[in-house]
């Protein structure tokens, strides 16, 4: 076994709430000056600036990894990763068929932006992604699998978009294997109060929207035979975290 340095929840310029500043180029570049070895591009629910992302990151060295954030129906956060873009791509149609169609109001959530590896605007989202899809917490993972992908709950420790927050404990039905806390989580706290956890992997990711908090000295690792996507995903899939 290897170990990387890791970052399973980046957000980009595409989901409103995201920096202007995080671009395929500034996520992958501060992912390099911060020693990231493999990295994870999660808008909220969209996977459509993981093309560039993964251009760009293919180029510098850094394994990337298509992603989203899905919003579930009980308004839960659940980070979804995926082997392929083409998987990844899939998902996101059936993300976009499956949430409700809500015009942005940029200047009230922030720009929803596109972009190409250059860091080029190619277009914008018109329907706001800051809304919960029609898809259950329950359901996640098994829809994820469908499209070579796997799934997590996101900052479970979080009082609010957490699975947590929302239903008061991770769903059994879901299948999960491996759950987010953020950084700063007093684990050992966590896990007294909610036991499920201890079965369960755990992986500490940024969140990030902004470069500032990209660029940490809170670098984590994780162990895996190869620096590949099919081994992120199978330590994932499996708990072996």
């Amino acid at each position: 076994m290897n170990r990387y340095f890791y970052d399973f929840h980046i957000h980009s310029c595409l989901s409103p709430c995201g920096d202007n500043d995080m671009t395929p180029n500034n996520i992958v570049g501060m992912a390099a000056i911060s020693g990231l070895e493999i990295i994870a591009i999660t808008d909220h629910n969209t996977c459509q600036n993981a093309p560039a992302v993964l251009a760009v990151a293919e180029e510098a060295g850094i394994l990337a990894i298509p992603g989203m954030e899905l919003c579930t129906a009980e308004e839960a956060h659940v980070v979804c990763l995926f082997e392929t873009l083409e998987g990844a791509l899939e998902f996101d149609r059936y993300i976009q068929d499956n949430m409700p169609h809500i015009k942005n109001k940029a200047e009230i959530f922030g720009e929803q932006r596109i972009l190409n590896s250059q860091d080029a605007l190619t277009g914008t989202l018109e329907d706001l992604l800051l809304v919960a899809s029609f898809v259950g917490a329950g359901e996640v993972r098994e829809l994820c699998e469908r499209y070579g992908g796997t799934a997590f709950p996101a900052h479970v420790d979080r009082d609010s978009y957490s699975v947590i927050a929302s239903l008061g404990s991770i769903p059994p039905e879901g299948g999960y294997t491996v759950a987010e806390v953020t950084r700063e989580c007093d684990l050992e706290t966590l896990r007294a109060q909610y036991p499920e956890l201890g079965g369960m992997g755990i992986l500490r990711d940024s969140d990030s929207h902004y470069l500032d908090t990209l660029a940490t000295s809170l670098a984590l690792q994780i162990a895996l035979p190869e620096k590949s996507r099919k081994a992120v995903l199978e330590a994932v899939r499996f708990g072996r975290i």
